[in-house]
């Protein structure tokens, strides 16, 4: 029983502390606003709590002296007490902001990567070809498959019975695309490329994400590769300047979907920002840097001409005094064979899905390049279709931001540890 009375006070006596720090921060807040009465009456009050603390009273007395100074703090704390639901609120998210921009500056970082310049390592955007209606997922399906794969359908419906054309660039065999502004998640601004093929004459438009690789996904649906489409273009009459309309052997079918596909996103990951703060990436670790300062032709937006500002994730082939060569299909560092790796030895030996390595830019047939001080050389693991430093050259060491560290969505086989 004295136990219990004694835990009581002390609890009323903690209670009692916090009234007190309270009061004193709306003392200094407010002392400059408040009428002298009610200064004076605040200050009265929170005396007398004090002494019977300093007196280790009862706890029915500080009970009663912390109601006494409630109620004239009521009147005289403005907006720092009573607090309203809205001052509350607003104070917890922008404590929350804070945490959250401290954590993503000093130590991870949320990644999103969107081509396959990385691929088999991680994925950028890909597609899943769908090529008839039986095997065509359904609504739930399609809503399982956004919450574990991030899928969003696409879909072409013909505006009639007929034969499908498509606009195809001579000599490349790449289907023509418009660049259009659009709305990312409905409300954020971004590019997006949209695509017209014809049905009868009759234009059928789809818009992809900028990064999407829709020449791939329509190689998958329809069996024709690159080439196939720029011998089909020479021969082509339909169209205008380097652009040749090119029939295809398909037959669609009016209010009815004659190109179907799921647009899968990247793989998402974190990014640790901590390690290279204290110790330099090493060759072999994959890294995300920004592109602010490097300067180059290919990081210039084709449309605008300004500077591409963004972070890129490629794999760290060579620091500084690494001399590199490439022949094909193995990378050369210092002389010998990279190593360092797992994704090194599988495109040095062409293992699994990796295709090796391919000369081109500064890595030309013969050329050996040898990387400044204070840079570094990235090269994506899908070398035949990676814009990396063989194109724009060398990474600043100050912008390089961090490594992969996790790989948190979507929930396939990529999914954990980063490589």
């Amino acid at each position: 029983m004295f136990g219990f009375l004694k835990s009581q006070e002390k609890r009323m006596r903690e209670n009692a502390a916090n009234w007190l720090e309270l009061a004193q921060k709306v003392y200094h807040f407010r002392r400059d606003v408040l009428p002298p009465g009610e200064l004076a009456e605040l200050q009265g009050q929170v005396a007398g709590l004090r002494t019977l603390v300093k007196e280790r009273a009862g706890a029915e007395k500080l009970k009663l002296a912390i109601e006494r100074l409630e109620e004239v703090l009521r009147r005289t704390g403005g907006a720092i007490y009573p607090k309203t639901a809205l001052v509350e609120n607003v104070e917890f998210f922008l404590v929350a902001a804070i945490v959250i921009l401290g954590i993503r500056t000093y130590f991870v970082q949320p990644f999103k990567i969107p081509t396959n310049s990385m691929w088999p390592t991680y994925n950028g955007m890909t597609a899943e070809v769908w090529k008839t209606p039986a095997s065509t997922p359904g609504w739930l399906a399609e809503v399982g498959r956004f919450l574990a794969f991030g899928a969003q359908r696409r879909e072409m419906i013909a505006p009639d019975t007929g034969m499908v054309s498509v606009p195809v660039q001579r000599g490349t065999g790449r289907i023509y695309f418009e660049s259009k502004p659009g709305r990312k998640w409905l409300v954020i601004p971004t590019t997006v490329r949209e695509y017209t093929f014809h049905v009868n004459g009759a234009p059928v438009k789809l818009r992809v994400p900028e990064d999407f690789d829709f020449d791939n996904a329509f190689q998958e649906a329809t069996g024709l590769t690159a080439l196939q489409l720029a011998q089909d273009a020479e021969l082509a009459s339909d169209g205008m300047g380097t652009i040749r309309d090119v029939p295809l052997d398909l037959h669609a079918q009016r209010g009815k979907p004659f190109l179907s596909f799921d647009i899968l996103t990247g793989d998402q990951l974190f990014v640790d920002r901590f390690t290279y703060q204290f110790f330099p990436p090493k060759v072999g670790q994959g890294f995300v840097f920004r592109t602010d300062n490097i300067h180059s032709v290919y990081m210039r937006d084709p449309r605008t001409g300004d500077q591409i500002q963004q972070y890129y994730i490629k794999r760290l082939v060579g620091g500084p005094g690494d001399k590199l060569q490439v022949r094909e299909p193995m990378l050369y560092r210092n002389g010998a064979p990279i190593s360092g790796s797992e994704a090194f030895d599988a495109n040095n030996h062409r293992t699994g899905k990796y295709r090796g390595y391919f000369n081109h830019g500064y890595l030309g047939v013969g050329d050996v390049v040898t990387v400044p001080p204070e840079r570094y050389f990235a090269m994506g693991d899908n070398s035949g279709n990676s814009e990396d430093s063989r194109y724009w050259g060398f990474v600043p060491a100050k912008d390089v931001v961090g490594r992969p560290l996790f790989v948190y969505y979507p929930f396939t086989k990529h999914w954990g540890p980063a490589h």
